[in-house]
């Protein structure tokens, strides 16, 4: 059984009647809903203002797999919250960024770049290219699928190069924008997938959802993964070796550390 959490600011849909309708229950809510299709699938949500917005180490320790959206309150995300979520990733647990989370916290820090694109809200038509049509997050795709009306994202897209690209986005404007990215942190996998504006029902196409659970089964952690200790996280101020692996006979000039003025 994969555990998942689904993160969710959920405020568009409180203070957007808009918004409300498309997605009356949030998107986490939304997401939730065609993820547990999936027996396998064990999820529950999270949102913004419950206490540590829902994501205690304690609750993270038992997930596989952070799904995040956020938009417009990147900021009101604690920073002691950003690290946890840091720390598990590297750990192994699995991290998936949906469209404007582009700009989260969490992604900003794991990239560590500015994540910036360029953007239109016009109504656009999507088309998604699958562009590694071997990866098994574009398992059972064909060579493209849809979104009929969304919001345009364009590069250049200021991130890192990715180990693999899965999807090249074209816009009926003419743009385009590389939008699946793979990347591995420590023991962990992230996945960011650019569709998702909340002002379209996005999260209802089927092509969207089936990238959305092959990604969950990509990102999960590989159960026999070797254990990731962020020293510094943990308190551990230096990484100093005391005694060698193997014997040594200590050969050369030594300095004498202890040399006072």
């Amino acid at each position: 059984m994969i555990k998942i959490v689904v993160w969710n600011e959920y405020i568009h849909e409180i203070e957007d009647d808009h918004v409300a309708k498309i997605y009356p229950e949030g998107i986490h809510g939304c997401i939730k809903n065609f993820l547990k299709e999936d027996s396998q699938l064990s999820i529950s949500t999270a949102t913004l203002n419950e206490p540590n917005h829902g994501l205690s180490y304690a609750r993270l320790k038992e997930t596989d797999v952070l799904v995040w959206w956020g938009h417009k309150a990147h900021n009101l995300v604690k920073d002691e919250i950003v690290d946890i979520v840091q720390q598990r990733v590297l750990e192994g647990m699995g991290l998936l960024v949906l469209h404007s989370g582009h700009h989260s916290k969490i992604f900003k820090r794991m990239m560590g770049t500015s994540c910036n694109i360029r953007w239109a809200e016009r109504g656009e038509k999507e088309r998604v290219w699958v562009c590694n049509p071997g990866h098994p997050i574009a398992h059972g795709l064909g060579e493209y699928f849809e979104i009929e009306m969304t919001e345009m994202y364009g590069e250049p897209f200021q991130v890192p190069a990715p180990d693999e690209t899965v999807f090249n986005s074209w816009f009926e404007g003419g743009e385009v924008f590389r939008s699946g990215l793979c990347y591995k942190r420590g023991n962990g996998k992230i996945f960011y997938f650019r569709p998702g504006h909340e002002s379209y029902p996005v999260y209802y196409n089927k092509d969207v959802q089936r990238v959305i659970k092959n990604s969950v089964y990509w990102v999960c952690p590989e159960k026999t993964a070797g254990s990731w200790d962020d020293r510094i996280a943990l308190g551990i101020d230096h990484m100093e070796r005391k005694e060698p692996v193997e014997p040594i006979e200590v050969k050369g000039y030594q300095v004498d550390h202890n040399y006072k003025k």
